[in-house]
């Protein structure tokens, strides 16, 4: 993992300080709300329906076992005990007092953590593939990158204050984990013909009101210019998007009215200009960063206590099948941890959950965690002749959900219960969802199937990629949730089909018994998934199962 050096410090230090004062002065009066809006937003400070939200940033998704305790503290310290993980890999506190905020970030930067960048116009988070370091399909560790990509971004004076906000996703794997289709710009680590390790580079996706996917505008980037054509892109965008209308704002609509092909004119132009600005400085910093992402030494112990509980323990079976994932290193596996209990907040974990993932960490996954897109942690690096005993431990925690994948894994935005933009409640239906389907006892039957929610247009639950999108809309003043079919959030990304009329709050739970039964009986089998039946069958047999009056009426 990346540790800050002296001028880390020395610059966070001094953001907090000068927050603090800022703080002070909207305490007092000496500022008004609109006036101290652009400083904290800044700094990672909403002002949400019931109070402030302070939301964290964990930079391509990777935290230690310190980092996690210290967010136990602040939920503890400062907030009610718990934290929110969200799509973008950071980690949101729902009720911190303004005057408390600037001692929660001094307590990050003890960690190295912050809250930069993770709001307003500017480039947030860098998110990266949740499997980093570990997977089996990886090329090479994204992180590296990750992390100059965060450090070249924070506080850029060019890209403080754009038209709109800029996200960006790296993956160094076969497998896309991180919805690199649907950022503004992401980096895919990739090998050419000839065996050379490069970058292809995608622009113009995004989610929300337009949801479009990214397009390719270079195919193989030599790993020296990934830095220079990376600003080369945001300045050429920065300069000629849209400001005269936020919801056209985004790079996504500025390649849609210009083309890729203008596009990439613009940015090999500006490259010329921008690659003499770095002059290499950017590769030495890279292998810098390099150095702290060495991997662990892994252990080659037998795993005869794995086999022998898989065989005796059908509880732990079933929750290794559903969260274990396949490792590059011989005897290890990929455990991830979910956080949907059936009936809880998709991705909520109170101060004790941290504090128990914090030690399994310590004790069995080499003092590493992630935390995924998709609201779940992850231990990256356990030895399978461990996993009993950290299936013990979660599940003494709570922490044991044999359900990764699966309907109740839904992914939801907070939606209406904290969110001043959302326009629906997105907590209850996925709390909802998930009760329907464990009561049922059919997840196992299903298999793989994705639920993604969101409570307002601004799609912050990825709806529009879910093989069952829902998207919560006031209606009249009426929750009123459209659902949408066959979207996809891998290589293969695909936008999901609107399938018709909305929902009512009550009516939701049952429209999905029905879609998901209607999917049962028309499959080919076990084997074929949700998506793979919609594919084949396309959406008029799914419209049926949803509105069956509407069929009868027709008939």
């Amino acid at each position: 993992m990346y540790q800050y050096n002296g001028f880390d410090d020395a610059f966070l230090a001094e953001r907090n300080r000068q927050f603090r004062k800022q703080v002070e002065r909207r305490v007092s009066g000496a500022l008004t709300e609109d006036e101290f809006k652009p400083l904290r937003l800044m700094n990672g400070l909403y002002l949400q329906l019931h109070a402030y939200m302070l939301r964290v940033a964990i930079p391509y998704g990777t935290l230690s076992s310190a980092q996690m305790d210290r967010l136990a503290l602040l939920a503890d310290k400062w907030d009610k005990g718990y934290g929110h993980f969200t799509t973008r890999q950071n980690i949101q506190y729902n009720w911190p007092k303004l005057s408390d905020v600037p001692d929660m970030l001094d307590a990050l930067a003890e960690v190295n953590l912050h809250a930069i960048q993770t709001s307003g116009n500017t480039i947030r988070n860098v998110t990266a593939d949740h499997f980093a370091g570990a997977a089996a399909d990886e090329l090479e560790d994204p992180r590296p990158v990750a992390e100059l990509i965060r450090q070249w971004s924070t506080d850029h004076p060019e890209f403080q204050f754009m038209g709109r906000k800029f996200k960006i996703a790296v993956s160094g794997a076969i497998a896309d984990r991180t919805v690199l289709k649907a950022h503004d710009l992401a980096v895919r680590i990739v090998r050419s013909e000839t065996d050379e390790i490069g970058y292809q580079i995608l622009i113009g996706g995004g989610l929300g009101r337009t949801p479009m996917i990214g397009k390719v505008i270079n195919e193989f980037l030599p790993k020296a210019d990934l830095l220079p054509y990376i600003e080369s892109i945001v300045s050429v965008w920065n300069q000629i998007g849209r400001r005269d209308n936020k919801y056209k704002a985004r790079i996504k609509i500025t390649v849609h009215e210009l083309g890729i092909d203008e596009i990439r004119a613009q940015v090999e132009k500006r490259l010329v200009q921008v690659r003499e600005r770095f002059s290499g400085y950017d590769q030495t910093v890279l292998a810098e960063i390099q150095e702290h992402f060495a991997s662990p030494t892994f252990r080659q112990d037998g795993t005869s206590s794995y086999d022998a509980a898989c065989a005796v323990n059908p509880l732990f079976r079933s929750w290794a099948d559903a969260n274990l994932s396949e490792h590059r290193a011989p005897g290890y596996v990929i455990a991830t941890v979910s956080l949907k209990k059936h009936g809880d907040t998709p991705g909520d974990a109170t101060s004790k959950q941290m504090r128990v993932l914090a030690d399994i960490a310590r004790r069995y996954s080499h003092d590493e965690l992630r935390i995924s897109h998709e609201q779940n942690v992850i231990l990256p690096h356990v030895h399978k002749s461990d996993l009993p005993a950290v299936y013990d431990a979660l599940r003494n925690a709570g922490l044991h959900t044999a359900n990764v994948g699966m309907i109740s894994d839904i992914i939801a935005c907070p939606g209406m219960d904290y969110c001043a933009l959302a326009t629906a409640r997105s907590i209850p239906v996925a709390q909802q969802i998930a009760q329907r389907f464990d009561e049922l006892k059919l997840e196992n039957d299903i298999g793989h199937l994705q639920v993604k929610i969101s409570g307002c247009i601004n799609a912050c639950g990825h709806h529009h990629v879910g093989h069952i999108g829902i998207l919560g809309l006031d209606r009249a003043g009426v929750e009123n949730y459209q659902i949408t079919l066959g979207g996809d959030a891998t290589w293969d990304a695909q936008i999901g089909e609107r399938a018709g009329p909305g929902f009512a709050y009550d009516e939701i739970v049952s429209a999905i018994e029905r879609l998901v039964g209607g999917y049962l009986s028309v499959r080919l089998g076990p084997e074929e998934t949700f998506l793979e039946a919609y594919r084949r069958l396309g959406l008029a047999p799914f419209k049926a199962f949803l509105y069956p009056e509407a069929q009868a009426n027709a008939a």
